[in-house]
């Protein structure tokens, strides 16, 4: 039993090891290439800079407007989140404490909804929005802020709403029976005794919702234009038809990469435990 205890550890180690380097390994050779000028990543590839330079992290603010795309990014993350968040705790409440018709149809319909690759949506929902704003006579969905946060919010919500479903069903409803029996109503009970206790669940439905919106790429790239571009499509922007700057572009990803991973470690004690309480449940 010692032997296979010592064996297991020892493959343990191994495979940690691996794993850390496996995934170490590509990060730190986008972060060597952003301390490098453009002819030494253009040329023979080198572990270390020979010629170590920062000036690549201020030249990404100037050779393409990535302040805006920034800007562009967090309201339109920060808006589909929070909308998200709000939506799913309403709808997944009523889930979970009350039995109507059609709720069984209703959730394997949303869960349904994540089984199909983005792409299958594209057209339709570009044809929904240019035929919405061709009746309206003016651009509200189309290459709009708005248009991209419906967007993020349409596919943010069905995980949202099952996730947090499955987390109210493990909150005792016994403390919803106490809060009404001090005369609290719907409301106020969701608000001041089940979402307290769901915080942990919540925490992590919105982290997942802001990061997989933070790094949309294929909507962005058909639903947006020059002033609404997020991120992830300003990146391109450094490959022009003449040069492509890829010291630049290391520099660039690893500063668009910050705030997802400030809001990871900010909030990953609660993100483990709200993604782990609603998958058991």
């Amino acid at each position: 039993m010692v032997g296979k205890s010592r064996s297991f550890l020892a493959f343990q180690i191994v495979m940690g090891a691996f794993l850390c380097v496996f995934t170490l390994t590509p990060i730190y050779v986008m972060f060597s290439s952003s301390l490098k000028p453009l002819f030494d990543v253009q040329g023979a590839f080198t572990w270390w800079p020979q010629h170590l330079t920062f000036q690549a992290f201020s030249q990404i603010w100037q050779t393409v407007p990535l302040g805006l795309y920034f800007e562009n990014s967090l309201i339109d993350c920060a808006c589909s989140t929070a909308f998200a968040v709000l939506v799913a705790v309403l709808a997944a409440y009523g889930l979970s404490r009350y039995r109507f018709t059609g709720r069984s149809a209703f959730m394997r319909t949303v869960l349904a909804t994540q089984m199909f690759p983005g792409v299958l949506f594209l057209l339709p929902l570009f044809l929904i929005f240019v035929n919405i704003d061709n009746s309206l006579g003016f651009t509200l969905l189309y290459q709009t802020r708005f248009g991209l946060i419906v967007t993020f919010l349409t596919f943010n919500l069905p995980f949202a709403i099952w996730m947090l479903t499955r987390y109210f069903d493990a909150i005792p409803s016994e403390l919803d029976e106490s809060a009404r029996v001090d005369g609290a109503g719907t409301l106020s009970t969701l608000l001041r005794v089940v979402v307290p206790v769901a915080r942990p669940g919540i925490i992590a439905v919105a982290v997942y919702a802001f990061m997989s919106s933070w790094s949309e790429l294929l909507f962005a790239s058909v639903m947006t234009d020059s002033s609404t571009a997020t991120l992830s499509i300003g990146l391109q922007s450094y490959a022009s038809e003449v040069d492509v700057y890829w010291n630049q572009i290391m520099a660039a990803a690893l500063v668009v990469s910050v705030p997802i991973v400030v809001v990871f470690l900010l909030v990953q004690r609660h993100l483990i435990s709200g993604l782990t309480t609603g998958s058991i449940k």
